[in-house]
């Protein structure tokens, strides 16, 4: 059994694509995708899809990023709704058929992807050895007392970060590493590279330090975590 994880997809549904196939992701494996799967990409609909799909062909276990939060929110408040759209939320509803102006977007939505993205995904998840979040942690406070302001929304500081008080190591997303490469940290490892900026989508082979990428043209690389930049 592999331990994997998934930075943030954005609507990408060509580079997740690429990054499965190459991954080959199988029915005892964990795969742990780190939310923002909205917003910013071409594919909003068919990245859902396609993770919905893989549900049933491994253990996939989707977290919640702020994206997310911003399109379940943009569902019900006409104010967060304007400012989900200037963040990424036009390209979303492009992906559905919706007009800018359609504030009743939920019902182009299927109920399908709307539960997924409600109740499927979850805020935080861990192992023995590992944590993983969309964004980040207080390092003093329990995993399930976390706020979502911290959990969803903080960037990663690699001058300030500090290790968890549970000793695990944490996988997280959301702070754009534009160079394409994973940020390495002493008790932290970012695998956001940047694909909705014409970088890489990453998938992290979390036991064996070892990941594989992926960008929007279906070209795939591989490496391994570069511990010498901490």
């Amino acid at each position: 059994m592999r331990i994997l994880a998934i930075g943030d997809i954005h609507g990408h549904l060509p580079a997740l694509d690429a990054l499965l196939d190459v991954v080959r992701p199988q029915s005892d494996d964990l795969l742990v995708t780190l939310g923002d799967y909205v917003d910013r990409g071409p594919d909003v609909f068919g990245v859902i899809e396609r993770l919905i799909e893989w549900q049933s062909r491994c253990r996939l276990v989707p977290l919640k990023g702020n994206h997310d939060l911003m399109m379940i929110e943009a569902r019900n408040d006409a104010a967060a709704f304007h400012e989900w759209i200037q963040l990424g939320g036009a390209q979303t509803l492009d992906s559905y058929g919706v007009s800018l102006n359609a504030h009743n977007f939920q019902d182009a939505v299927p109920e399908r992807h709307w539960r997924f993205l409600e109740k499927e995904c979850e805020s935080y998840f861990e192992v023995g050895t590992h944590f993983f979040v969309h964004a980040n942690v207080e390092y003093d406070v329990p995993l399930e007392a976390q706020s979502e302001s911290v959990l969803f929304w903080e960037k990663l500081d690699p001058h300030e970060q500090r290790g968890h008080a549970s000793g695990k190591t944490m996988v997280c997303g959301h702070t754009a590493q534009k160079a394409g490469r994973p940020l390495v940290l002493e008790h932290a490892v970012c695998i956001d590279t940047w694909i909705y900026g014409n970088g890489w989508l990453t998938c992290l082979d979390v036991l064996h330090e070892a990941y594989w990428q992926a960008n929007q043209l279906g070209e795939t690389r591989m490496g391994l975590l570069d511990f010498r930049s901490r």
